[in-house]
């Protein structure tokens, strides 16, 4: 069964920079697309990044030009690097993978 572990949330200044880390277990890793979502208190998940198994991304419009999506398929590892941080980033930030799902790490953006 795949498991999915998200890393690297914390408390930021607007304006600051997190790198968030998807490490997933299993075989096959790389031929899977990856989804970052997040959710903040009282609304609903939202899709935040994806990336496919080719390297094609898409983003969300409230994130586009200040996160980036990559992969590394020899770390079975998809990472978000979040630049220009806004209080309205603040969320728990999941990763997916078809219908797993990790535990979450939560983002918060404050002074």
């Amino acid at each position: 069964q795949v498991q999915l572990v998200e890393s690297g949330g914390g408390l930021v200044q607007p304006g600051g920079s997190l790198r968030l880390a998807c490490a997933v277990s299993g075989n096959f890793f790389s031929i899977y697309s990856i989804r970052w979502y997040r959710q903040a208190p009282g609304k609903q998940r939202e899709l935040v990044a994806l990336i496919t198994s080719g390297g094609t991304t898409n983003y969300a419009d409230p994130v586009k030009d200040r996160f980036t999506i990559s992969r590394d398929n020899a770390k079975n590892t998809v990472y978000l690097q979040m630049n220009s941080l806004k209080p309205e980033d603040t969320a728990v930030y999941y990763c997916n993978r078809a219908n797993a799902w990790g535990q979450g790490t939560q983002v918060t953006v404050s002074s």
